[in-house]
């Protein structure tokens, strides 16, 4: 039986929305989905629409969502839908929107920097090299079963959570004196959601091509959307 992915895409442009989906659209098509692509969240108000959708791929960092967006974007989820992304596109979407981050469970809150003498202006600011840890949960967890911790250069997300959510890895942020907390934080890094009939899924790695190409985090791309679609 074919299912139907919805890839909804846009926001700042920062993080490649179309470049960074199109990665993964012919893995939904051979994994037997028919893919359906919009750059505008309304979409989500569809409610038929909605309902013939088995997983929302979303990539929307930023941005704004109607309130009747939103609600459809939550009603979808609760009857089954599946929504998966990565980084910004999902988890720094609709910042003005509660209810909208209660669904997807974690917010993203900054990505520190560099030391200051090594500040130049632009993204690479914010270019770290970081270890993303598995969790026990993660290392049974069918999206990430098999994937040893691994290191990354880029940003390191500071995320906002709650407890409803189950986290697969985690990344932390070590003290430095050029920040001002005074103890190592851990911030999830890859975490699943479950939300009524419905299942969520977010990578916080992904902030360009060549992240999203890795070996490690492509493969928990890939198999968290087959997690979270109906």
């Amino acid at each position: 039986m074919t299912r139907t992915a919805l890839v909804v895409r846009g926001g700042w442009d920062g993080h490649h929305p179309v470049a960074a989906t199109e990665l993964f659209l012919p893995f939904l098509r051979e994994s037997g989905f028919d893919v359906i692509v919009e750059d505008d969240p309304q979409v989500y108000a569809d409610a038929d629409r909605m309902a013939a959708t088995d997983l929302v791929l979303q990539s929307v960092t930023m941005s704004e969502a109607s309130p009747e967006a939103v609600r459809g974007l939550r009603d979808a989820v609760t009857a089954g839908t599946g929504l998966a992304g990565w980084h910004g596109g999902i988890a720094d979407s609709f910042r003005a929107s509660s209810d909208y981050l209660q669904l997807v469970g974690g917010q993203f809150a900054t990505h520190p920097s560099k030391r200051p003498d090594e500040v130049h202006g632009d993204q690479s600011d914010n270019y770290l090299d970081y270890t993303v840890e598995m969790t026990d949960l993660g290392h049974r967890h069918e999206i990430t079963v098999g994937i040893e911790d691994f290191a990354l250069t880029t940003e390191q997300y500071w995320v906002l959570h709650d407890d409803l959510i189950d986290v697969l890895a985690t990344t932390t942020h070590p003290v430095q004196p050029y920040h001002p907390w005074h103890r190592p934080v851990a911030s999830p890094a890859v975490w699943t959601r479950e939300w009524g009939q419905g299942r969520v899924f977010v990578s916080t790695p992904g902030h360009s091509i060549d992240v999203l190409q890795d070996a490690n985090v492509r493969t928990i791309i890939e198999r968290g959307m087959l997690w979270a679609a109906r």
